[in-house]
């Protein structure tokens, strides 16, 4: 069995799906764009006859972050008028750029916030290579962004036998992925080193595991990932899939706590400090599930069928590649997605019969960095 690389096998789910199943993830943007603002107040103007460039780095389809990044290039064009913006939005070649453009250009149901056609001399463009290396030319960049993207590891150590997350795996595995964290992590920092004009600004809001404990869908209820391996297992005892299809379905996922994350930066011996970056600020928070939310308005009233058909989907929207992809390529795509289809409606079914504890809560760091000049 080979263990695959992440870029190969994971996607947000297309066609608009992502942006309008995960208002969470938005919310967690959004009550931050706050520190973006602030990041573009701190970087010096960049040299003459040159563009102002900032990066969205695991963008997906370009729809949650919509809103911040119109307030960051506000921000810039307030700052320095008359200057060209490039924006270049990044994510793996199997992410859905077809709707990231549709999102820029206003194209989609959502119409707010469409900052290229409402300001001149914006320039957009796509990566299609992950964020694990260097991607944009040597100190070009004046501000990087990223949110609920870089928990992606760039390959799976090894499959987690009893599990489909890490978080659920035995010791051996769990130290195989937080070394392969750390060394990404160490990747990902020297990347955007390498990208950032001196004194530009980095903003990253990352999963992660906080000081108590919790960390996505994991909070204080029922965990999404006991969840997601109790569903997939049951179809494994069923005789539905096989025991490789059952093991192939683990998540190329790590929640870092925020000392895993403050690492390279403490190291005097670091190559993150050799590279110039310095930690401005770390700290964690919660952003509560906007659907678990909207199913405990006292005025509303939603039942629970129709909380669990609102709420599954923000779940789908990013973990139906990781089962999908598990399924052996002989089933037809017919047969695949029938299953797929089962076992997402199982969880729909779980939720439905009884909701107490389900909710996918979000657990993210919130760090601010900077290149020295």
């Amino acid at each position: 069995m080979t263990i695959g690389k992440t870029g190969a096998t994971v996607a947000m789910k297309g066609a608009g799906y992502y942006s309008q199943s995960t208002r969470g993830a938005k919310d967690v943007i959004d009550n931050a764009t706050g520190m973006l603002v602030e990041a573009v107040a701190a970087i010096p103007e960049p040299p003459a006859n040159t563009p102002l460039q900032i990066a969205d780095f695991g963008a997906a389809d370009g729809g949650t972050s919509k809103k911040a990044i119109r307030e960051t290039v506000v921000a810039l064009r307030n700052r320095f008028p008359g200057r060209q913006i490039l924006v270049t939005y990044t994510d793996l070649p199997s992410n859905d750029y077809s709707n990231l453009f549709k999102n820029i250009l206003g194209l989609t149901e959502d119409q707010d916030n469409n900052y290229y056609t409402e300001f001149q001399d914006i320039l957009v463009h796509a990566c299609g290579i992950g964020f694990h290396r260097q991607l944009l030319p040597d100190a070009s960049l004046d501000f990087g962004f990223s949110a609920t993207a870089m928990h992606y590891i760039s390959e799976k150590p090894c499959e987690i036998n009893n599990h489909v997350h890490v978080v659920g795996a035995g010791v051996e595995t769990r130290v195989a992925y937080a070394a392969r964290a750390a060394t990404d992590w160490e990747n990902i920092l020297l990347g955007r080193a390498a990208e950032l004009r001196p004194g530009g600004r980095l903003v990253f809001m990352n999963f992660c595991k906080d000081e108590i404990g919790r960390y996505l869908g994991n909070t204080d209820g029922i965990n999404m990932f006991d969840t997601f391996n109790q569903l997939w297992r049951g179809m494994h005892d069923e005789g539905r899939i096989s025991d490789a299809e059952y093991l192939q379905a683990s998540f190329p996922q790590y929640y870092r706590n925020t000392e895993e994350f403050s690492a390279p930066f403490q190291d005097v011996t670091s190559p993150v400090r050799a590279a110039g970056l310095r930690l401005i600020s770390i700290h964690t928070g919660l952003v509560k599930c906007p659907y678990r939310a909207a199913f405990e308005d006292s005025s509303n009233s939603m039942t629970t069928r129709e909380f669990a058909v609102s709420y599954i989907p923000t779940l789908r929207s990013w973990s139906e590649t990781v089962f999908l992809n598990a399924l052996d390529p002989s089933r037809s795509p017919e047969e695949r997605e029938a299953l797929i289809d089962l076992f997402y409606q199982r969880y729909e079914d779980l939720v439905a019969a009884n909701p107490n504890g389900h909710a996918m809560d979000y657990v993210h760091c919130y760090i601010a960095i900077e290149k020295e000049l």
